[in-house]
């Protein structure tokens, strides 16, 4: 990842208005910043994802994923899985390997891509 030149600063997560994803089951409330020009914006999020949360398609996206609070399962398309739980983290590169998330529990994450 590049990370382009723009200038220093500081988000407060909650005044960053919310979006509601719905997918499969469950919801995903995304705060969302954009940083850098257009031809190589970083996106920054942090998400909530409901209890029972299943994503609703296999992700080819690259992310650095840091969970915060819940469990976050992650199924690759191998059918390997990798469960998150707060502190711990996972990094994949665009279209390295598919994956799928699903929690049963919730989460918050904070997500950079």
């Amino acid at each position: 990842m590049y990370i382009p030149p723009f200038p220093f600063g500081v988000t407060n997560w909650s005044e960053i208005e919310s979006t509601e994803h719905a997918v499969e089951t469950g919801v995903a409330i995304w705060r969302t910043r954009f940083f850098g020009d257009e031809s190589n914006k970083i996106r920054v999020r942090m998400v909530e994802y409901s209890a029972g949360y299943l994503a609703d398609h296999w992700c080819k996206k690259g992310h650095i994923l840091f969970c915060l609070e819940g469990e976050l399962e992650t199924t690759l398309e191998d059918v390997r899985k990798f469960i998150l739980t707060p502190g711990t983290s996972y990094q994949v590169g665009d279209n390295a390997e598919a994956h799928q998330s699903y929690t049963r529990t919730g989460a918050r994450l904070f997500i950079v891509d």
